[in-house]
């Protein structure tokens, strides 16, 4: 992606020269040993136990105060932020004074990442710095970052731009490294929840990417090609037909962190591209497996924030066991007052339509009581709460309720109106599951696009014979959505799905002569970066200094524009 320079981008590519031309490589292949970090240093160094005296840290550099033969400056590590202290004499104890008059002072630039070696003191302000005795150029930044101004705690001219955090990412956890923190609790939720499982005797594994079918789910698949096979696969928009083929196999608890994409909607909770976690246990059933999705969301929360009463937005959610229970049908009548017990799908749409709740022709039963639920229900169960026991039209892979054989044994986890959770006693009549498949078959037909495929291959494994089993699927965003307190899915995605970046159209120097503008300063305000927006927003003294400071530092002899040649231009009143 082609950019036109700016000009601080063009006197950093001549600052890189410059450091060549010095015979310093801005690009250096070799190691750079660190013994510590930010962090370890802050938090441990004493001046009684005089410790950290041969200290070798590298970081970015973020901040410069030059004071003549002594300046300071800040570096930024993985873990943090220190001060660092140079003095010209102990940098450069020879007659060459070049790394710090030249090299330190003229040709690094905030964003630069160096490494520095030096001893630990306190300054006389009481700030712990480094006091560096060795300078390290380890990579030149070419691009400016974004300014963050922070003082007395506060933060000023923070980047907060969703589109620009999510699309460079890179910048986002360099300028705001609360994001990082983010992440890390993101691995800590994952790595919690493994370790819960393998403590518990489950294996993991990992099943196919590229399906022949898509199973597992009712959802829109993406469709690609195989050249060699020369057929068509689908990306995998759930691993539960799989991982169900290895308990038919022998193995008694599996389980999967997997990425998973359907070809759906994108908001502030959905993202086409997302993780999941699903594990199958046997001889387990959905009440067992209600009881090990509380203890096991229990101990997370309790792990990260070292108690299960957290912030989600405005609202306090307690995932401290035992969390409610309610029948699906129950919690419809509930908020409706109507009972939709043995409704035929006529009957379920005169229900919505006196519910005032959207339908079309292609929604069966399923759809048409998970409309109902989802618009009457889903948004008021704010605590942690086991939707219980749904009809069997909306579960195709679900075993048929031991009392009721027109319920099935499912539950879903709703935290914070928001599905977190879904769990089955698993269907392991091959012949019934062949007719729910035939029944999905008969919706795709009438034009759900959702609706499942025929998985052959997985009725042949379950006709050897699967035990009874309970399975469980989560998701991995949305809970560390919860658990991390985020408002928004691609904030706790590393790399979101994006719509293409759009380019803005390559500015002439037309764009400024329309405005009055002479040809010459047309030009150099496209060098200066200007544009005729960022022209009429800055206020007619700034911008008449920038252009008479620019016209002289390089020396470009022109006649400088008056205010009110300013006035005309942008068309403001003195």
């Amino acid at each position: 992606m082609s950019h036109e320079l700016s000009e601080q981008e063009i006197i950093r590519r001549q600052s890189m020269e410059a450091l060549r031309q010095a015979g310093i490589e801005p690009y250096p292949a070799a190691e750079f040993p660190v013994n510590a970090s930010t962090a370890e240093i802050l938090s441990q160094y004493s001046p009684e136990k005089n410790n950290y005296q041969q200290v070798v840290i590298a970081g970015r550099l973020m901040s410069r105060r030059i004071m003549g033969s002594a300046s300071f400056a800040e570096l930024q590590d993985e873990k943090g932020r220190i001060q660092l202290y140079f003095r010209r004499d102990d940098l450069c104890p020879g007659e060459d004074k070049t790394m710090y008059n030249v090299v330190f002072k003229k040709l690094l630039d905030i964003g630069d990442i160096i490494g520095v070696e030096g001893f630990v003191f306190v300054t006389q302000m009481g700030e712990t710095s480094v006091h560096v005795r060795k300078l390290t150029v380890l990579s030149k930044s070419l691009r400016v970052l974004p300014i963050v101004k922070e003082k007395d705690g506060k933060v000023f001219d923070a980047f907060t731009d969703p589109e620009m955090r999510y699309r460079q990412r890179y910048v986002d956890l360099i300028v705001n490294p609360q994001v990082r923190e983010t992440f890390r609790q993101r691995t800590l939720i994952i790595n919690t929840m493994r370790n819960f499982f393998n403590e518990r005797g489950y294996c993991e594994v990992e099943t196919p990417v590229l399906q022949p079918i898509p199973g597992g789910a009712a959802a829109r698949p993406f469709i690609t090609h195989h050249n060699v096979l020369d057929i068509p696969l689908y990306l995998r928009i759930a691993d539960e037909l799989y991982l169900k083929r290895l308990i038919v196999g022998g193995f008694e608890g599996v389980y999967e962190f997997s990425r998973n994409f359907r070809n759906e909607g994108m908001d502030r909770t959905h993202n086409p591209e997302f993780t999941c976690m699903e594990i199958y246990v046997a001889y387990k059933d959905y009440l067992w497996m209600m009881d090990f999705t509380e203890e096991m969301l229990e101990h997370i929360v309790r792990t990260v924030h070292g108690t299960t009463a957290i912030r989600i937005g405005d609202r306090t959610v307690d995932f401290k066991r035992p969390f409610r229970r309610v029948r699906m049908l129950d919690a419809i009548r509930e908020e409706t007052g109507i009972d939709i017990s043995g409704m035929d799908e006529d009957a379920l749409r005169a229900v919505c339509r006196q519910l005032d709740i959207a339908q079309d022709p292609t929604m069966g039963k399923g759809k048409l009581i998970d409309a109902i639920f989802g618009e009457k229900c889903e948004g008021k169960l704010i605590q942690p709460t086991f939707v219980t026991d749904y009809p069997i039209e909306m579960s195709p892979l679900t075993k048929k309720h031991r009392d009721n054989p027109a319920l099935t044994e499912r539950f879903e986890l709703f935290v914070n109106g928001k599905e977190l959770c879904n769990a089955y006693s698993e269907l392991n009549d091959p012949i019934d599951q062949l007719e729910r498949f035939k029944q999905q078959l008969a919706l795709s037909e009438k034009g759900d696009d959702e609706a499942m495929f025929i998985d052959y291959d997985f009725i042949r494994a379950l006709e050897y014979g699967m035990p009874p089993t309970s399975g469980m699927g989560i998701g991995i965003d949305r809970l560390v959505m919860f658990v991390t307190g985020q408002p928004s899915i691609q904030d706790v995605l590393l790399f979101p799905q994006m719509k293409p970046e759009q380019q803005a159209p390559k500015l002439t120097a037309e764009a400024f002569t329309v405005l009055g503008v002479p040809e010459a300063w047309a030009q150099v305000m496209l060098k200066m970066g200007l544009t005729p927006e960022s022209l009429k927003a800055a206020s007619v003294g700034k911008l008449f200094n920038d252009l008479c400071g620019y016209n002289k530092k390089n020396r470009l002899g022109l006649q400088n524009p008056t205010p009110d040649d300013i006035r005309q231009w942008t068309n403001t009143e003195a």
